[in-house]
């Protein structure tokens, strides 16, 4: 079961990463959007209610997720770069952000566009951050540990390929 809820492993927190790691999650980020249109832009109502698992979100409730999210973490990284007191990341509910009425039937051109255009806006940031801003930090009560802006970089790099791996998952018809 483990490997079709995380099927690229599970996020693999580090320290510190080197600027040729940071360069590749930044190469992830600006890349993944491209990859998710090419693979769901033509998908038929049947294709985004399918499923990776049991239980699990469907293609189409996946597609507005990571689009959210990626806002949610472009937000956080602005959040922490130009308010000294945000020490207690902004959270949301995914499991009820994903049963709103958007999430499970707007069309998904809609986030398909968000989340090209917020990745580009995010990308453009990260490049921008010097050593100083990417040691800013923040706390984030569900998992209970500090994250600075390096380690952010990383976790948003991997919950794009995660869920882009969950997506083929569903569409394999394994």
């Amino acid at each position: 079961m483990d490997n079709r809820r995380y099927p690229i492993g599970l996020f693999n927190y580090k320290e510190t990463y080197s600027p040729e790691e940071l360069s590749q999650f930044i190469t992830v980020l600006e890349t993944i959007p491209a990859s998710y249109r090419l693979l769901v832009e033509n998908l038929s109502a049947e294709d985004l209610a399918k499923t990776y698992r049991e239980g699990s979100w469907t293609v189409q409730q996946l597609i507005h997720h990571v689009s959210d999210i990626q806002l949610v973490h472009f937000f956080r990284m602005k959040k922490a770069l130009t308010e000294p007191d945000y020490e207690v990341v902004t959270l949301i509910d995914m499991d009820k952000w994903v049963q709103t009425p958007d999430a499970k039937t707007a069309p998904i051109e809609d986030s398909l566009a968000s989340f090209d255009s917020i990745t580009r806006r995010y990308v453009y940031l990260m490049k921008s951050l010097t050593e100083e801003q990417l040691a800013i930090k923040y706390y984030h009560p569900v998992r209970k540990i500090w994250f600075n802006q390096a380690q952010a970089m990383a976790i948003s790099a991997w919950h794009t390929q995660h869920h882009l791996a969950h997506i083929k998952l569903a569409l394999s018809d394994e």
